[in-house]
């Protein structure tokens, strides 16, 4: 009994959550973001270098893990 009221209660925080935090895209600018047509917010902005640098860290610290649990087994 315990088990079917936990299940009914996610169940319908699910539900709700996501009939909260729905509702529609705002409108469009009516300058057209500083061009002649109506363009996508924030244009071309490069994500490249930024990217690269979360790789390289998460790399890093993945061996560093990978390392690090060498080593507890051995002690």
């Amino acid at each position: 009994m315990k088990r079917q009221i936990n299940i009914l209660l996610i169940t319908t925080a699910l539900l709700i959550s996501t009939s909260i935090f729905a509702q529609a895209p705002p409108p469009p600018p009516a300058g057209g973001h500083g061009r002649s047509s109506n363009g996508v917010p924030g244009g071309g902005a490069p994500i490249g270098g930024g990217l690269l640098i979360l790789i390289a860290l998460g790399t890093g610290y993945g061996a560093k893990k990978y390392l690090s649990k060498d080593e507890n087994k051995l002690a």
